[in-house]
């Protein structure tokens, strides 16, 4: 009642803690960039966030990216530095940029590095990295020849040239900058340190995977402690949330993925928190902006990056109306599961040589889109599945 009775005297957003907002008259939503500057500038320009230049342009606009801003692509660092700069310019004009922790952030942090391209380390590289990369080197086999001189002995000769590919030059700078057992103090472990899991602007909680029955009972804020708490103690074979598939930045059950989240759950969660939605990337919802369970999960990935087709699209909230932003324009998204033909329908309409919607159409008019789903309501559960403990 209070949120209603400022937004109808026109009064500014308040931020009531550090994860919810209230008040905020327009949202816009972006999901996974994955190393790809140019669609992220693309979809910010569509968007009218930024201008030609790059410059924030959206007034009291609140942008929110749901994480994974890292790897398949080489612009993560130029990313993330255009978007720091861009809070910054937000911040002035009375809007604000929140940066939402995905699992390749944390992945980057405690140095899970199987999805990072080369041009993420040439990014770091400089005239001295040929330099730091062999005192790296020397000071790594002096440390296996004193505690293992058996396995150093029997190191092939090879070895360097296979040590080489696997760090090649950039490499350690890019360690400095996201890991702290290189560097406390490297802005990318920084950045990832003041990105929260989840946060909640209105009526809408955003996260990057999604809040599971395990962590139905979980505060925003806890689930940022317990992530930052993780990060700062490194791979220690204990990454707890950062790795668990039912945490939020892995789960993807409110995807419709089996095992789906059941809707008691959704329910259950929304409830905990006041909430109306949630909204969540990490799964790909193949070119377009996907509302289920009547609109209370609405997926944003859209694959925006090339590694995933290169497909725009964001989430725009405004004086509480939602819709779908594309390339070709607006469409509003539809309020229950009833109106999603028809919302596929238009967006068809906007991409109408995109394969992968008519694909969705296909699958959607077929029962086979949310066929998991049904499957997971059906079954009988005990309150723990629907909403457990706090973790």
């Amino acid at each position: 009642m209070l949120l209603l009775f400022a937004e109808a005297l026109g009064a500014a957003p308040r931020q009531v803690d550090a994860y919810r907002w209230e008040g905020v008259e327009r949202i816009v939503a972006i999901g996974d960039i994955h190393g790809d500057y140019d669609a992220y500038i693309g979809v910010l320009q569509a968007a009218g966030i930024v201008d030609a230049r790059g410059r924030w342009k959206a007034g009291a606009t609140h942008l929110v990216q749901t994480g994974d801003i890292p790897d398949r692509g080489p612009d993560t660092r130029r990313i993330i530095e255009h978007m720091a700069a861009l809070g910054k310019q937000a911040r002035k004009r009375g809007g604000r940029v929140h940066n939402l922790m995905g699992n390749h952030e944390a992945m980057n942090v405690y140095g899970d590095l199987r999805y990072a391209v080369p041009g993420e380390f040439a990014a770091y590289a400089d005239q001295r990295s040929a330099e730091r990369r062999e005192r790296y080197y020397a000071a790594a086999m002096a440390d296996l020849k004193a505690r293992d001189p058996q396995r150093f002995a029997a190191l092939p000769a090879d070895f360097r040239a296979q040590w080489d590919e696997a760090h090649p030059l950039g490499w350690i700078e890019h360690r400095m900058a996201w890991d702290p057992r290189f560097d406390a103090t490297g802005p990318m472990f920084r950045w990832v340190m003041d990105a929260e899991v989840s946060i909640q602007l209105n009526d809408t909680i955003f996260v990057h995977g999604g809040i599971s029955h395990a962590y139905c009972g979980n505060s925003l804020e806890s689930l940022t402690t317990m992530a930052h708490a993780q990060l700062r103690e490194g791979d220690d074979g204990k990454l707890g949330i950062l790795t668990d598939s039912a945490g939020p930045l892995w789960y993807r059950g409110l995807a419709g993925v089996a095992p789906a989240a059941r809707r008691d759950t959704v329910e259950a969660i929304l409830e905990r928190h006041r909430a109306r939605r949630i909204v969540i990337g990490h799964t790909v919802s193949e070119s377009v902006v996907w509302p289920r369970l009547d609109a209370r999960v609405i997926q944003i990935d859209t694959g925006m990056s090339r590694a995933y087709g290169g497909q725009p699209g964001w989430l725009e909230i405004a004086d509480g109306e939602l819709s779908a932003g594309y390339r070709g324009g607006h469409v509003p998204l539809p309020a229950d599961d009833a109106g999603r033909l028809a919302y596929l329908d238009a967006v068809i309409a906007l991409q109408p040589a995109n394969a992968a919607l008519t694909e969705r159409r296909a699958a959607l008019a077929a029962g086979a889109l949310d066929a998991a789903q049904a499957q997971a309501d059906a079954a009988a559960a005990d309150p723990a599945a629907i909403c457990g403990t706090s973790r």
